[in-house]
């Protein structure tokens, strides 16, 4: 592994710790992987607390439009998802991930509908299944039409709520981590956190716990146009990377390519327009009402992410355009109030109305494909440390995420991590373990640089990049990393900023090394995938003197499969 010129500090400046609280595992977030985790262990460890950075229901999971991803229909086979997530992947997925994600996927859908989660069904009474991009079978699954994040993170939320009275479970709100907490072994053994609350817990406090399991989401705050809530601002990756835990891929971001276009100049979450709306039959146009997609992919406007975004993208080149336009009008009114009752209210808030208009849409960040590396088990390079959902990088979805992957994603691992926990704590593998000194150099930069380091972001590692761009984003962050500490006041908002800050580092020095075009994004000085130099997945770790270390880890080429 050979070392790279980036330095990050061991920790965030924050005050000392004002109370602690102790449980043999803390789950960090509140979306479909941190309470599907959550309510598993507490049937089977002593103590589980579960901190979410705002309420219950604030997280990524409750946006989510499309639907769940699973081999449900007789007629679909595990062996169908697996191929079409391989072809999305662009050669980066791990087999074996995707092996157990489509096939244990389909029994934790069903689990999901036995706790009370109400999917659409069809005249016979079955689960309704649709088809979006990627995907050669109808195979995903939707709840109240366009609301599947909603109804799933409802139907979590109760059953949570439902043993809410069980000492064995506790739930803190408003609880932003801050740093993990390891020992003089680099093992981790809790978190530190900060609460707005009342009375013991409120402020900078100490989690002690016997494994952390980060279930924190993406960092799509990291660019200036997103289709994440506010609150995604990788908190959950930062604080591994600062405690010396292995990411990979972070290159790979997905740009979703049907983002309602607000106008130039447009910031912070945008309106997400379904992949599902494609599904429906709905296809994108040019200004002269060209079908720009057939001809492009065999599955035309139904093509996987990248595939579509970069369709939108060359056609925005060519024709001088800032955005193209999604028609639906033919699915009819009557239709897409029924099926897609969400995003239209939403369009006609902000002015527009499918039914009677194409909508003007172009790629804006969507979800991060890499994060904290994981095995089959959830488990980290950092003993004690686990990660699921969009937080971690299981290898599942390789250069670009396959729609309605991710919730699966979530539920799938969030199973076996909480069942690879509780076997060990049964074993006695995981000690309760005494935190190390907090005497490592600490970092924080100002909430008022955070648009800074947006469109630094935004301007050299967008779906466009080079190594000119990527340079230029890299030396922008490297100066503001180098800003005094002392300038910041220490407060959630400079929190995040300085974890975007340290994402951002990673990720231009990632993007920057990669000579190719892959998955997300387009690398114009490289147009190219280039399997004979770049079938690897790029790694990084914070090494003991704090400079991040490089490593790559091949990939073995999948036999059998369409490519």
């Amino acid at each position: 592994m050979a070392a790279i010129d980036v330095t990050l500090p061991r920790r965030l400046a924050a005050a000392a710790p004002g109370w602690t609280a102790e449980a043999d595992v803390v789950v960090v977030g509140s979306g479909i992987a941190g309470l599907t985790c959550a309510l598993r262990l507490r049937r089977r460890v002593d103590r589980v607390l579960l901190v979410t950075k705002t309420v219950l229901s604030a997280g990524s999971t409750g946006w989510a439009q499309g639907g769940i991803a699973a081999a449900l229909d007789p007629d679909d086979t595990a062996q169908e998802h697996l191929e079409d997530t391989l072809v999305a992947g662009v050669g980066l997925c791990d087999v074996e991930a995707v092996r157990t994600l489509v096939t244990e996927g389909p029994d934790r859908v069903r689990e999901l509908v036995a706790l009370g989660a109400q999917f659409d069904l069809d005249a016979g009474g079955e689960i309704k299944l649709t088809r979006e991009g990627g995907h050669h079978r109808d195979r995903i699954a939707h709840a109240g039409g366009d609301a599947t994040g909603a109804e799933i993170s409802r139907a979590l939320i109760t059953a949570l709520q439902r043993v809410l009275d069980d000492p064995g479970i506790e739930v803190i709100e408003h609880a932003l981590v801050v740093d993990l907490l390891t020992d003089d072994e680099r093992a981790v053994c809790g978190v530190t956190l900060h609460v707005i609350g009342e009375g013991q817990i409120d402020g900078i406090g100490a989690a002690h716990a016997r494994a952390v399991v980060l279930a924190t989401g993406g960092f799509g705050q990291i660019y200036t146009s997103t289709t994440n809530p506010h609150v995604a601002t990788g908190d959950g990756i930062a604080a591994a990377l600062r405690a010396g835990a292995r990411v990979a891929d972070l290159e790979f971001v997905q740009f979703h390519p049907t983002v309602l276009f607000l106008g130039e100049g447009s910031t912070g979450q945008q309106p997400l327009i379904s992949e599902a709306v494609r599904g429906e039959g709905a296809v994108l146009v040019d200004d002269t009402g060209r079908r720009f997609m057939q001809g492009r992919h065999e599955l035309a406007d139904l093509a996987p992410r990248d595939i579509v975004a970069r369709g939108i993208l060359d056609v925005m080149a060519e024709r001088g355009l800032d955005h193209v336009w999604l028609d639906a009008r033919h699915l009819g009114r009557d239709f897409l109030e029924q099926r897609f009752p969400s995003i239209v209210a939403r369009c006609r808030e902000l002015g527009f109305d499918p039914a009677t208009e194409p909508l003007p849409v172009a790629p804006a960040q969507h979800y991060a494909s890499g994060g904290v590396e994981t095995d089959l088990r959830g488990r980290t390079s950092l003993d004690g440390l686990y990660a699921c959902g969009e937080v971690s990088c299981t290898g599942v979805h390789g250069a670009n995420r396959l729609a309605s992957n991710s919730l699966l994603e979530g539920l799938v691992f969030a199973h076996r991590i909480a069942d690879d926990v509780a076997a060990r704590l049964d074993d006695g593998e995981l000690a309760l373990r005494t935190p190390a000194a907090a005497d490592a150099p600490a970092d924080l930069l100002d909430a008022s640089h955070r648009i800074e380091v947006q469109r630094a972001m935004t301007r050299g590692c967008g779906p466009l990049r080079s190594a000119t761009s990527t340079a230029a984003a890299a030396a922008a962050l490297e100066a503001l990393a180098a800003l005094p500490p002392s300038a910041a006041e220490p407060g959630p908002f400079t929190w995040e900023t300085t974890n975007l800050l340290h994402l951002g580092q990673a990720l231009a020095l990632l993007a920057h090394r990669r000579e190719e075009t892959r998955g997300g994004h387009i690398r114009t000085d490289a147009p190219e995938r280039d399997d004979e130099r770049w079938l690897v997945h790029q790694e990084l770790a914070r090494g003991a003197d704090g400079r991040l270390v490089l490593g790559e880890r091949p990939v073995s080429r999948p036999m059998g499969v369409r490519s």
